[in-house]
């Protein structure tokens, strides 16, 4: 009787823990989900090579910058740093119009510095140089004494190299982190080329144009003319009074 008694509660018990997990699991909550915030977007690459070909003609500069590896610098720059890069990129015409010096003659490890020498390790927007051009000799790529001096007149930017003075003609692109301004002429520095810079073109010479009174075969030597207004005056006069006595010794005939 007792085994029985036993049996019976046991099979309670069980119905009843049973009956408890079943509604516990029709009373619980599911667990509240947070979702995942996005991950930041990247900034968008730029391709300095694709840019500089189809932004103008820039076409001997993109060169220069292939041949000595200076456009790897350039990109990395752009791309892999917080501080950016700002780039002056001389049209086509500027280079052919260089006649002295000549880049010629520079050697492979010059010629790298010089187109270095075209870029800042930081992005400018055109407000910026405003500030730079009192900041005095700003570095460039290039380091050492490769630096260039900036002014702002009434919103013209204006850049001295050492050898010459040139402007921002024009922004191609500037979105941070790349800037790239189109500049008028190369910029030379004197950390390659030295202080002795050649002299501007002197103006043509204006021709002589003789005065009116040369005439060929004569020579005006300061001498006096043969007459004057005064010796024609007298020759009249003179010719007057000879005509009068004739005149008169006529009317003496008759009378």
């Amino acid at each position: 009787m007792a085994s029985f008694m036993n049996s019976i509660l046991s099979s309670l018990l069980l119905m009843s823990f049973l009956c408890s997990l079943s509604v516990s699991g029709q009373t619980a909550s599911p667990p509240i989900s947070t979702p995942t915030p996005a991950p930041a977007p990247a900034p968008g690459f730029v391709n300095l090579t694709d840019l500089l070909t189809v932004a103008g003609p820039f076409h001997t500069f993109l060169n220069y910058l292939i041949t000595n590896k200076v456009i790897d610098t350039f990109q990395n720059q752009a791309n892999n740093t917080e501080e950016g890069i700002t780039i002056f990129v001389p049209k086509d015409d500027a280079f052919s119009s260089l006649k002295n010096p000549s880049l010629s003659n520079l050697t492979q490890q010059q010629l790298k510095s010089l187109f270095l020498f075209h870029a800042l390790p930081h992005y400018y927007s055109l407000s910026d140089f405003k500030n730079l051009s009192q900041m005095g000799p700003v570095p460039t790529f290039a380091g050492g004494d490769y630096t260039l001096n900036f002014s702002d007149t009434s919103g013209t930017v204006r850049l001295n190299s050492g050898w010459s003075i040139t402007k921002v003609s024009s922004s191609v692109y500037s979105t941070d982190p790349i800037a790239v301004y189109q500049v008028d002429k190369v910029l030379l520095p004197v950390a390659i080329f030295g202080t002795d810079i050649p002299p501007a073109a002197a103006p043509a010479p204006v021709p002589d144009i003789a005065p009116a009174a040369d005439v060929p075969g004569g020579k005006d030597n300061g001498s006096s003319p043969t007459s004057s207004p005064g010796s024609s005056s007298e020759s009249i006069y003179g010719g007057l009074s000879v005509w009068l006595a004739i005149a008169s010794g006529v009317v003496g005939l008759y009378f």
